[in-house]
């Protein structure tokens, strides 16, 4: 999602809409991938992320870390609303999706989690484990790749 959301950015896109409607739940890199992909976009002027569907649990997970205030949950004025079906029917997986290797991964949640920490002192206390450990196996991992000549 990450890959598809940045291509979509830099290609001048203004609204990204994430459906959850088949999502029972998400992890903190999902979320703070989602808080990352909102940020880039509240940066641009009339831009932003949009949720649809979100459902009860993932709505107060995403308020739980304060990303209501980043992106719009279940917009009522959405162009989507009234054609969600239509759309949904419409949708294909997006070719430019590449498999990352272990370094990617990890840095790909790496920043997910430092997203989500700058957002508030409560969410930085809650990850800063995850970001100390992160940023430990991301430091290991550039050790080796720079030992084996990747990188």
């Amino acid at each position: 999602m990450k890959e598809f959301g940045d291509d979509r950015i830099a290609s001048g896109e203004r609204c990204l809409v994430v459906d959850l409607g088949g999502c029972s739940g998400m992890d903190s890199t999902f979320m703070g991938t989602l808080a990352g992909m909102a940020a880039r976009l509240s940066a641009q002027e009339n831009a932003g992320l949009q949720i649809a569907d979100a459902g009860s649990r993932n709505r107060r997970s995403l308020e739980d870390l304060g990303l209501d205030f980043l992106m719009e949950i279940d917009p009522p004025q959405a162009a989507w609303r009234g054609a969600i079906d239509t759309i949904r029917a419409d949708l294909k997986i997006p070719a430019t999706i590449s498999p990352s290797d272990s370094l990617q991964r990890t840095k790909h949640v790496l920043e997910a989690h430092q997203e989500l920490s700058s957002r508030n002192e409560k969410n930085a206390g809650t990850f800063s484990t995850v970001v100390t450990m992160l940023e430990s196996e991301l430091k290991d991992k550039l050790k080796e790749a720079g030992s084996s000549g990747k990188e």
